[in-house]
């Protein structure tokens, strides 16, 4: 049950947002993740809880931050609610998309876990629409992206070999593209997060991978 600590900045400029402290855990039934991303001062400024199934399916995403909660899951397609913090003012949503995205680093691992782009037919990317989500009021907004497997390397370990694999993720709107790097079920390195504590090694990709 790996648990540990991502730096998270600002992709664009680099400015420092704070740090996640996460635990994540695979169990027979599939995987969970839970963060919690604090700013520089100590103030909580995003909550994280994602369970996915044994096939990459999100059964329930719930994040708190800015006063804003949001629920849902993998129902018709995606289906949620956004509230304010007491519960209050439901707003409920629903789009037929394949997964929800957002500003934990869990949701990148969630993300290769369903769609599995190192499993594509000739290296092909696999696509997804997605709901992403955006702190701190958790508007959400319907987008396409692509992720290609650009490979996996090896890397000797005082607990066994590191198997690190890079990913190139496009958002299919804007033709924006980066990488990111993951091992296991924990994130190395992608834009704006950074890997700097972890008192475990990963554990096998969510999935069996």
């Amino acid at each position: 049950m790996p648990q540990g600590r991502y730096r998270v900045s600002d992709p664009e400029d680099g400015s420092p947002l704070g740090e996640e402290r996460f635990h994540c855990a695979p169990g027979p039934a599939g995987w969970r993740y839970t963060g919690r991303l604090t700013a520089p001062d100590g103030r909580t400024l995003l909550t994280t809880d994602l369970t996915l199934d044994a096939l990459g399916r999100q059964l329930r995403v719930e994040l708190h931050a800015g006063g804003w909660q949001l629920r849902g899951g993998a129902l018709d397609g995606l289906t949620w609610v956004r509230m304010a913090g007491d519960g209050t003012a439901p707003e409920e949503g629903n789009a037929r998309a394949t997964a929800f995205s957002g500003p934990s680093p869990g949701f990148l691992v969630a993300l290769a876990a369903l769609l599995r782009p190192d499993a594509t037919e000739d290296g092909a990317p696999a696509r997804a629409r997605l709901v992403t989500v955006t702190a701190p009021a958790l508007a959400t907004r319907t987008r396409d992206e692509s992720w290609t497997h650009l490979g996996a390397e090896s890397h000797p370990t005082d607990s066994g070999p590191l198997v690190v694999d890079a990913y190139e993720i496009a958002d299919l709107e804007t033709g924006e593209r980066h990488t990111a790097h993951l091992a296991g079920d924990v994130v190395l390195a992608a834009p704006g997060v950074e890997l700097e504590e972890l008192d475990s090694p990963p554990s096998a990709f969510p999935g069996g991978r």
